[in-house]
C-alpha cells in the first residue's frame, strides 16, 4: 500500500452485509483480521479485487472452473525474476513457496509454516489461507469446490513433470480435468509486467575454472554412453544446468547469476536456446558458435524451445533424457511416444555438478573466509551500536551488504537478508520493509540470515544473538539448536548415506523437551551460483552424500510472536579415517563465525559437543585471524579472539540417556581448511 493513504475502503461481503475494510498505517496488529467489523487490513496488504475480477473474466471463455498459479517460472526455479512473480502480483504474498487457486468465487493460497504469518500480513480479505503445501490438500479442495467433469486451467510451463503427474493422479479419478493453457492468464492481465533484463551473459575467468565447458560436455556424453537405456540427447531446463555446463553467468534472476536458457546436448550436437540478441561476439567465439561439429554450440531462440525440441524428436531412433524434477510439463508432453523418452529424477548435469572439483572446493572455502570477516564486522558493529538505540532491522541488513561489498571479488548478496528482531524473527524467512522493520533492542533476540555472491562461490550463514539478559528458556532453546548443529556436523557416516537419514540429529535435542522447527535442515550451495543448490541436502528427495559436496546445516526454533533462533553453517563432505572401515565421510564446517556466548548454556553440552565447539573456535582463530590481520582490522581481530575463547570442559555432562548413534569427528579434521 502507498504511504499516502491512511484509510482505503474496499467493498466486501461478510456475513451477507456490505461493509468496508480499514487499511491503516497503524492498527491493532500487523496481521489482517477479516472477522472484525470492519475487517482490519495492515499497510503491508495489497488490494487484489480488480486483479481477481480480470482473471476470472479471462477464465470464462476457456471453460475452466479453477486456475492454479504456482510460485515459480518456466525453469521451476525457487527464486524468480520480478517478471515471473505471478503469484505475488495476484495475491500480494511474496514468499518463495506457495500455490494459489482461483475459482469464480474463491481465492486460496497454500503455503508452508515458514510463511503463514507473512501471508496474513500481505493478503487482503479476498484470500483464504490454507496452512498446508501438499498437492493432495490442494486437490482435495478442488474436488470439494468444483463439479465433476469441470476443467482446471494450468500453465504447463510452470509445472514440473512430477508435479503435473501428482495433480493428475489426485484429480483424474474424481473426474476433474487438468487443461493445459500455454498462454499464461496472469500475463494477459498484468499490463505493467517487468520487461526482460538487458544484461548479457558473461563467461567465468579461467582462474576459477578447473573444467572447461568442452570437458563438462564430454563428462555428460560419457554418462549418456554408459547409460543402459542409450539416450541420444539430454535436455537441460533448470537455469543452473546451462550456466554450469558452459561456465557462464547472467543477471536475469535477482541474487542468482543465471540467464534464461535451455540446452539440448546430443552426441554430435549442442543446442543452446537463449535470447540471441544478448549473446556478444566474444561469447560466440567462446562457444564455437560458427561451426556445426560436436563441440560447436548452435545458438537458437529461447521462445521457440518447443519448436526446436519437436524438430529433434521427429528424427528416427532418438531418445531424450530428462530430469523430471526440473523439466516443465510444456516440454515433457512433446516427447512422445514413450520410446523417445528416458527419465530420472535429476539430470546428469545436476548430479555431476553436485560434486565439486578440487578447484571449486578450494575457492569456495576461500570465499567463506572473506565472508566471515564481513559477518564479524556486522556483529561487532551491532554489539557497539544497538545499545545506543538507533539501529533497525533495515540498517543492519544494509550494513552487512556494505561489509561484503568491500571484500575481494564480491558480486553482491546471494539473497535478500533476513534481518529480524523479536517477534519478526519468529517468521523463518522474514525480510524487513519500511512498514515492518523493528528497532533493534538489547532486550530482544536478533536473527540475521545473510549471504554473499563472490566470483569464487556463494555463501549463506545465520547467527542469532542477544545483547542483554536472555531468559532461561531462550538460552536453553538456543543451546539445543546449537547442539543439533554440532551433532550433524560431527557425525561420521558411510559415503552414499542420504541426508534424510541424518536429519533427525539436528532435531534430537529439541525433541527431548518437546520443541521442533518447521523447515528443512540443510541445502546445497554452489560456486557463484544459487544459494539453494539442488539436489544436495537433508530432504527425502536429495541425493546421497558423496565426497566433495557442500551443504548447509541449519536447525532452528521459532516461538510465535516472541523470537526466532536459527544457526546455519556451510559444510563440506570430506573423507575421515575410522578405526576399522574405509569409505567414511564427515562434515568440515567452512562458515567461520563464532556463536553467541551470551546464549549458550555450556552445562547442557556433552563433553563431545564442547570438544567440537572448542576445536571449531580454534579453527576460526587460525584461519580467519590472519585474514583480519591482513585487512588491518585490529578491532575486529580482538572481537574475534574474545568471542572464540575456549569453553571449559570440566563438569560438562550429557543431557539425555538417548544414545547418540554417531561417531565423534576427529577434531584435527577442522584444521584442514585452506
Amino acid at each position: 500500500m502507498s504511504s499516502s493513504g491512511w484509510i482505503l475502503t474496499v467493498c466486501l461481503v461478510v456475513l451477507g452485509v456490505s461493509i468496508h475494510a480499514v487499511w491503516a498505517e497503524d492498527g491493532p496488529g500487523s496481521e489482517r483480521n477479516c472477522s472484525a467489523i470492519p475487517p482490519y487490513l495492515p499497510p503491508t496488504v495489497v488490494d487484489t479485487t480488480l486483479r481477481l475480477q480480470k482473471l476470472r473474466a479471462s477464465m470464462m471463455p476457456l471453460n475452466i472452473s479453477a486456475y492454479i498459479i504456482p510460485a515459480t517460472d518456466a525453469h521451476l526455479s525457487e527464486y524468480i525474476a520480478p517478471r515471473d512473480a505471478r503469484l505475488a502480483w495476484m495475491s500480494g504474498f511474496t514468499g518463495s513457496a506457495g500455490t494459489a487457486v482461483i475459482t469464480q468465487n474463491k481465492a486460496v493460497l497454500w503455503t508452508d509454516s515458514r510463511y503463514w504469518i507473512q501471508a496474513e500480513r500481505q493478503m487482503d480479505c479476498n484470500w483464504e489461507l490454507e496452512e498446508d503445501v501438499t498437492i493432495r490438500s490442494i486437490s482435495n479442495w478442488l474436488i470439494s469446490e468444483i463439479a465433476e467433469g469441470d476443467q482446471i486451467g494450468i500453465d504447463p510451463f510452470l509445472f514440473s513433470v512430477d508435479t503435473y503427474k501428482s495433480y493428475n493422479t489426485n484429480l483424474a479419478p474424481a473426474d476433474r480435468i487438468l487443461k493445459s493453457i500455454p498462454e499464461n492468464l496472469v500475463d494477459k492481465i498484468w499490463t505493467d509486467r517487468p520487461p526482460l533484463p538487458s544484461d548479457k551473459p558473461i563467461r567465468l575467468p579461467d582462474g576459477v575454472i578447473e573444467r572447461t565447458w568442452p570437458m563438462k560436455v564430454e563428462q555428460i556424453r560419457a554418462q549418456m554412453s554408459l547409460n543402459p537405456y542409450k539416450p541420444t540427447a539430454v535436455l537441460l531446463s533448470a537455469l543452473d544446468e546451462t550456466a554450469w555446463l558452459f561456465n557462464l553467468r547472467g543477471n536475469d534472476i535477482p541474487y542468482h547469476p543465471f540467464f534464461y536458457s535451455y540446452t539440448l546436448v546430443s552426441m554430435d550436437e549442442i543446442w543452446l536456446m537463449v535470447h540471441n540478441e544478448r549473446i556478444t561476439e566474444e561469447l560466440k567465439v567462446y562457444l564455437n558458435a560458427s561451426c556445426y561439429t560436436a563441440n560447436c554450440v548452435q545458438l537458437l531462440e529461447y521462445s521457440s524451445v518447443r519448436t526446436y525440441l519437436n524438430s529433434y524428436l521427429v528424427r528416427p531412433n532418438v531418445k531424450v533424457w530428462v530430469g523430471t524434477e526440473y523439466t516443465n510439463q510444456a516440454l515433457y508432453e512433446l516427447i512422445t511416444p514413450e520410446d523417445k523418452l528416458l527419465t530420472s529424477t535429476y539430470s546428469p548435469v545436476l548430479t555431476t555438478k553436485a560434486v565439486k572439483d578440487l578447484t571449486e572446493q578450494r575457492i569456495l572455502k576461500e570465499a567463506h573466509v572473506r565472508d566471515a570477516v564481513a559477518v564479524m564486522q556486522l556483529l561487532m558493529w551491532l554489539e557497539k551500536n544497538v545499545p545506543e538505540g538507533s539501529e533497525t532491522e533495515i540498517t543492519a541488513a544494509q550494513f552487512v551488504d556494505q561489509c561484503r561489498s568491500k571484500q575481494k571479488n564480491s558480486r553482491g548478496p546471494s539473497f535478500e537478508t533476513i534481518s529480524a528482531s523479536g517477534p519478526n524473527a519468529a517468521l523463518a524467512h522474514y525480510s524487513p520493509t519500511n512498514e515492518t522493520a523493528r528497532k533493534l533492542r538489547v532486550d530482544e533476540m536478533y536473527l540475521v540470515d545473510s549471504g554473499g555472491q563472490y566470483l569464487e562461490g556463494t555463501t549463506d550463514i545465520t547467527r542469532t544473538v542477544h545483547w542483554g539478559a536472555p531468559t532461561e528458556f531462550q538460552k536453553e532453546a538456543y543451546t539445543r539448536v546449537l547442539m543439533g548443529n554440532i551433532d550433524i556436523s560431527r557425525t561420521i557416516f558411510p559415503a552414499g548415506t542420504r541426508g534424510v537419514n541424518m536429519e533427525m540429529l539436528g532435531r534430537r535435542a529439541l525433541w527431548e523437551i518437546g520443541l521442533n522447527y518447521g523447515h528443512g535442515t540443510g541445502h546445497g550451495v554452489g560456486n557463484y551460483f544459487g544459494v539453494h543448490e539442488w539436489p544436495v541436502g537433508f530432504q527425502s528427495n536429495n541425493i546421497p552424500f558423496q565426497e566433495g559436496m557442500f551443504t548447509s546445516i541449519e536447525p532452528g526454533y521459532y516461538k510465535e510472536n516472541e523470537f526466532g533462533i536459527r544457526i546455519e553453517d556451510i559444510a563440506l563432505t570430506v573423507p575421515v579415517k575410522t578405526k576399522y572401515g574405509n569409505g567414511y565421510l564427515t562434515f568440515e564446517t567452512i562458515s567461520l563465525v563464532p556463536y553467541d556466548r551470551n546464549l549458550i548454556n555450556p552445562s547442557l553440552l556433552s563433553p563431545e559437543q564442547l570438544h567440537w565447539l572448542n576445536s571449531y573456535y580454534e579453527t576460526i582463530r587460525n584461519v580467519v585471524g590472519p585474514e583480519l590481520q591482513r585487512q588491518g582490522l585490529k578491532e575486529e581481530y580482538n572481537w574475534m579472539t574474545k568471542h572464540t575463547a575456549p569453553f571449559l570442559t570440566a563438569g560438562a555432562s550429557a543431557i539425555s540417556s538417548f544414545t547418540l548413534l554417531v561417531t565423534v569427528v576427529l577434531s584435527a579434521s577442522l584444521h584442514h581448511l585452506l
